[in-house]
């Protein structure tokens, strides 16, 4: 049986914008019985790392490791998505994970992967756009990398403008956690209609 979520929160932004704190902030929130953090990028470097010979918890984390496979990576990742935009996205909603309550989609890179939410999960699907300034993002480690930081997989959602929710993630914990209210909110809300 396909569980159904009560609510899809699809968050984008560059590398090093917070996307990945932002997720598991939620997922505190809203506790982690109740919630998943499901990655897109999962099931991409799992298969990746199969078909290559690689050691797949090291292409997981942030490691010097997944930077060395990087582009050979979005490069594998391309040639699947070309062939079906809804690869990756029914591998990451097929798993355990994904009998929870609420998804939190932490690394949407693109249009494709929005519309996969929207058309399966049209009234429960909220996006949420993370930014932070260039000096901010370096300050975490961010150098840009030709090849990376210009590919679809990093630009894909620049001109994209439906978003529901725009947070700027530059200043403290406290005032990310302000911002973040209206989409809690809206999450707690998609939850009561759910039990009703």
């Amino acid at each position: 049986m396909v569980t159904i979520p009560s609510a899809v929160v699809v968050i984008s932004g560059k590398r090093k914008t917070g996307k990945d704190y932002v997720a598991n902030l939620l997922q505190q929130r809203f506790s982690t019985e109740l919630c998943a953090v499901l990655r897109l990028s999962g099931p991409l470097k799992s298969q990746y790392a199969k078909e290559n010979g690689l050691d797949i918890a090291k292409l997981l984390d942030s490691s010097q490791y997944k930077e060395t496979y990087r582009k050979d990576m979005i490069q594998w990742g391309e040639e699947k998505r070309n062939e079906n935009p809804e690869y990756f996205c029914k591998l990451a909603t097929s798993g355990a994970e994904s009998e929870r309550d609420i998804w939190i989609i932490s690394d949407s890179r693109r249009t494709t992967d929005i519309e996969y939410f929207l058309k399966y999960y049209p009234k429960k699907t909220l996006t949420l756009r993370i930014e932070a300034s260039q000096d901010v993002r370096e300050e975490r480690g961010f150098v840009f990398e030709p090849g990376v930081d210009d590919a679809e997989s990093e630009c894909g959602l620049d001109s994209y403008t439906d978003w529901d929710y725009m947070i700027i993630n530059n200043e403290s914990s406290d005032k990310l956690g302000q911002e973040l209210q209206p989409l809690i909110q809206d999450v707690d809300k998609l939850l009561q209609l759910s039990k009703n």
